[in-house]
């Protein structure tokens, strides 16, 4: 099936100003960047997507499998070989923080390493791409390196968390 409008954009702009004799000077500074993806399977291209929002009980885990149990939007599974985009916010309304990395085993270490984490506090979130030109992206081995691991780190409360994945079947 395949893909089209994959896009992935974060853009942030802040700017310093300061009184001077005269008036007042200014030092605007921005950063943005942008992934617009072709469907298929190499550089610059994608034919998979897992989007979802997802709650965990407190004190709660689970595993992501990238290459095995995800399925997407008309209940297809999804097996990727390749992350190109991830995007994981935590809601705002959480009072926990939503961890995100360190699975105890096969982890999904192509982006934090085997034991790496990420803390999204409420309302907080997580956004990487590849370049278009990139076409290994963040490999997924099935098996023994395919587990993301999303933790509640806290009791008491729930969490909620959307995700979405972008990336290669191949």
């Amino acid at each position: 099936m395949p893909l089209s409008g994959t896009m992935l954009a974060v853009a942030a702009f802040a700017e310093q100003s300061t009184t001077i004799d005269l008036g007042t000077s200014r030092a605007p500074q921005s950063l943005s960047r942008k992934m617009e993806l072709a469907s298929g399977t190499g550089a610059g291209k994608a034919d998979r997507i897992f989007s979802d929002r997802r709650t965990l009980a407190a004190s709660a885990t689970e595993d992501l499998d990238l290459a095995g149990t995800l399925v997407d939007a008309f209940g297809a599974a999804i097996t990727f070989a390749r992350i190109k985009g991830l995007v994981i916010a935590a809601a705002v309304g959480n009072t926990n923080n939503v961890v995100v990395g360190n699975a105890t085993s096969n982890a999904w270490a192509a982006l934090l390493g085997a034991t790496g984490t990420v803390i999204l506090r409420p309302g907080a979130f997580l956004a990487v791409g590849t370049s278009t030109a990139d076409a290994t992206g963040y490999a997924v081995t099935a098996g023994t390196g395919d587990l993301l691991k999303v933790a509640n780190s806290g009791a008491g409360t729930s969490v909620t968390y959307d995700i979405h994945i972008i990336g290669a079947s191949a």
